[in-house]
């Protein structure tokens, strides 16, 4: 059984930095792809950033500039460093993981809190 636990999330004011960690455990595939996404109150769960195994990475354009993603495939832990936080990141952060590309398996983390105050 895959379980991902988050931790770092927590209240910052506008401008300050945040460093998120997903750490996974059980049987993971080696080829996969860590994320995370965010669920703001009222809004859809989007995508904020991805990161294959082999390093390549995506970020949604609203983030591009502040935020970073990276990952320790030895540790299986994902990372997202947010910096120049705005009071519209505000959401839960939710870790996920996909493993596979045609009929993929997805897993989720419990969700953390970001609050940035303006």
């Amino acid at each position: 059984q895959v379980q991902l636990v988050e931790s770092g999330g927590g209240l910052v004011q506008a401008g300050g930095s945040l460093r998120l960690s997903c750490a996974a455990s059980g049987s993971i595939f080696s080829d996969n792809r860590m994320g995370w996404y965010r669920q703001a109150p009222g809004k859809q769960r989007e995508l904020v950033a991805s990161i294959l195994s082999g390093g390549s990475t995506n970020y949604a354009d609203s983030v591009k500039g502040r935020f970073t993603i990276s990952r320790d495939n030895a540790k299986n832990t994902v990372y997202l460093q947010m910096n120049s936080l705005k009071p519209e990141d505000t959401a839960v952060y939710y870790c996920n993981l996909r493993v596979g590309v045609l009929d993929p398996l997805i897993y989720w983390g419990q969700g953390t809190q970001v609050t940035v105050s303006s």
